[in-house]
This record gives C-alpha cells, structure tokens and sequence, in this order.
C-alpha cells in the first residue's frame, strides 16, 4: 500500500500536446514511485478522457500519450473529470475512457485537502 498521495490537476488536450502529455509522465512516475496518483482532469483537459482522444496527441521527446493513459490506468492510477467541465462540452459519460469517474467541486476540494503533494498543468 502506498504511503503517499498526489494530485495532478490536467488542464491541457490537444491544443497543447505538451502540457496534456506531462501530467501523465509525472503521474506514471509517481506510482511507480509507490505513490497514490489521482488525476483530475478541467477545462479542455477533460477531452483527454473522451475515448479515442490520446490517440491523437503527440508531444515531441515524449512517449506516446495514448500509451502513458493506459500504463497510468493498469498502475493503478485514479482518472476525475469535472462535471461542469464536460457538461459544457456536449461530453457525456457513456463517451469517456473506462475508469474515468464525474466529480463536481466538493471532490475536488477533498481530493486535494487530503493529498501530500498536487501538481497542476
């Protein structure tokens, strides 16, 4: 069981192959670490928890990010993707990759409180 936890705030897709590649890369690092990772995805981040949409991002000197969301779901990483974040951009549930859970702001707020360390991209 791990002794710590940390939270990365991802607030990047598409738009910036580098900033949505990097949560993941430290994330992965993190659990390989014997830490507990918890991403939480916002804004345009929350595409990168649409299904199908890593595929599509490529940050240069990176290793795939398509490979690093599966690597941090079989470490036992935890995906959050806000509500209101994929609510305003037609996103439904049935849409997301598997394990991603819909939180609002109280989860947010308890998920962050409670960590050791959070990282926000």
């Amino acid at each position: 069981m791990a002794t710590k936890r940390m939270v990365i705030i991802a607030t990047q897709a598409g738009e910036d192959p580098e900033r949505a590649t990097i949560p993941f890369v430290m994330a992965n690092a993190a659990l390989a670490s014997d830490t507990d990772v918890t991403v939480i995805l916002q804004t345009t981040g929350v595409f990168l928890g649409v299904k199908d949409y890593a595929e599509h991002v490529r940050a240069e000197a990176f290793p795939p990010l398509n490979d690093l969301m599966r690597d941090f779901s079989e470490l036992g990483g935890k995906l959050l993707v806000c509500a209101p974040c994929v609510k305003s951009r037609g996103i439904g549930e049935a849409e997301l990759i598997a394990g991603a859970r819909i939180i609002a702001a109280a989860t947010v707020i308890a998920e962050t409180t409670s960590a050791d360390a959070s990282l926000v991209y």
